[in-house]
């Protein structure tokens, strides 16, 4: 694939260059591989790629951006599936791979500082001799600052909540490249706008974060996984509901359905039975976690629970949680050679939980749409990912339409149009339907915040005057 390298700004790109030498990079591989997505979305690469080293370098990267009205988008990991990381307007892909430090770590207070380009496994890898770990697990190895801006949650979210509950503090790059540090070490404060967590979830709308203090957690002294199957999601799902509302502190309550089960069969020869199944995780003192999991199977045995199996090694544990986390793939895997997945996420609270995943179902069903259905049902969040010819225009549609008909069942039962995955590029047009007026109030802030749209510029908010 040849890629032309646009000429749209051509002015900051070269100040870029003078600034960065041969870390402002515009060859077509790099640019390409900035301008893939992990969904759907077609390749958008951006006019150029710069990598910065420090805050100082991003402060200065965004003053140019600035100056030519050159647009700029931080760039982490790229798995994000709403398309958050992609140059639609063109300009720069901020690329923050290479600030990846573990600045400090306090074992007494429970906290690290982080740079942005960090992984979580990385960290989590850096924190070993202490006992402590990063529990925000969203399944992909993703960069922190990335979690951040579009407040990640994933499997572990039902016990240490998500992103938004685990950073304390932050500093981050305004759109004048004004450096501002928001938040502190302390557990909590009552002073001021909260602009740490107007950050986080801002998709780099607002801003761009260069260090992250996170929250730490001490690793548990026992930790028991299982797994169980059920004659129906519908069953699966009560279960969940009724252990939630039990009291009963899950660290992780994952459900997978038939399809879903189906594609893990055919990406990795699970050799799982296609129904539907749970997957659960325990974790306390050995006396704790033995009586998590029997108080568990007595209310899972009211709803016809099956098959259960337990596993207390490490590496048994990390294959059950590694298959979990390959959902992505094998749900791809499921739609066969050349398709492309369109995958959405709504949240909905725990009592309307089994209705709308069985309404999920049956519409996609009726729809004529092979989609699989995963989630973290402990906190009401689940995922469709649904497989696609993107050049099939009528599929397509229908997938399209499904989505939206999700979102607006999910906001009926008063749940959210996203739990997880965030807005980006796909449900901007759903926001006003969820938050009415106030989209008004968020588009004031944006216009405050950064008056000249440089940063990551079409996503979240839709137009306005539009949906």
């Amino acid at each position: 694939m040849t890629l032309r390298t646009p000429s749209g700004h051509p002015a900051a790109i070269d100040a870029l260059r003078d600034l960065l030498a041969d870390r402002l990079v515009t060859t077509a591989a790099d640019r390409e591989a900035h301008g893939r997505c992990e969904t759907w979305y077609p390749p958008t690469p951006p006019e150029a790629v710069a990598y910065p080293a420090t805050t100082e370098e991003v402060s200065d990267i965004v003053k140019i951006c600035q100056a030519h009205r050159c647009p700029i988008v931080a760039y982490g990991a790229a798995s994000s599936l709403e398309a958050q990381h992609l140059a639609v307007s063109g300009g720069i892909s901020l690329d923050m791979t290479r600030m990846n430090r573990v600045l400090d770590v306090s074992a007494e207070d429970l906290h690290a500082v982080v740079q942005p380009g960090l992984t979580r496994l990385a960290l989590n890898e850096e924190l070993r001799a202490t006992g402590l770990f990063f529990p925000v697990d969203p399944g992909a190895d993703a960069s922190l600052g990335g979690m951040a801006a579009t407040r990640a949650s994933g499997t572990t979210a039902v016990r240490h909540g998500t992103m938004r509950e685990n950073v304390l503090a932050l500093e981050a790059v305004m759109a004048d490249g004004t450096v501002i540090r928001t938040g502190s070490k302390a557990r909590k404060s009552s002073t001021g706008y909260d602009l740490t967590h107007l950050l986080v979830g801002s998709e780099g709308t607002l801003g761009i974060i260069t260090e992250l203090t996170l929250r730490l957690q001490g690793v548990p002294e026992a930790t028991l996984a299982a797994t169980c199957r059920f004659a129906t999601v519908e069953d699966a799902v009560n279960c969940v509901i009724a252990t939630i509302q039990s009291g009963l502190p899950m660290a992780r309550i994952e459900l997978l359905d038939e399809m879903m089960v189906r594609g893990f069969n055919r990406y990795a020869d699970s050799g799982l039975p296609e129904r539907p199944h749970l997957f659960l995780e325990f974790t306390g003192t050995p006396a704790s976690v033995a009586e998590q999991s029997d108080l568990f199977a007595d209310i899972a045995g009211d709803f016809g629970m099956e098959a259960w199996q337990s596993a207390t090694k490490t590496e048994e544990r990390s294959a059950l949680w590694s298959m979990r986390h390959k959902a992505h793939y094998a749900s791809q895997a499921l739609g066969g050679p050349g398709k492309q997945l369109y995958v959405t996420d709504v949240c909905v609270p725990i009592s309307r939980l089994a209705e709308a995943v069985t309404h999920a179902q049956t519409r996609t069903r009726d729809l004529g749409l092979t989609s699989t259905i995963v989630g973290h049902v402990g906190d009401g969040n689940f995922h469709c990912g649904i497989s696609i010819d993107p050049s099939d225009g009528a599929e397509f549609a229908r997938a399209s339409d499904f989505a939206h008909e999700l979102a607006g069942h999910a906001l009926r039962l008063g749940g959210t149009i996203s739990g997880e995955h965030g807005i980006g590029l796909g449900k901007r047009d759903l926001m006003t339907a969820e938050h009415g007026a106030a989209v008004s109030v968020m588009r004031a802030i944006k216009t405050a915040l950064d008056p000249r749209d440089i940063l990551n510029p079409g996503k979240l908010l839709p137009p306005a005057g539009g949906a």
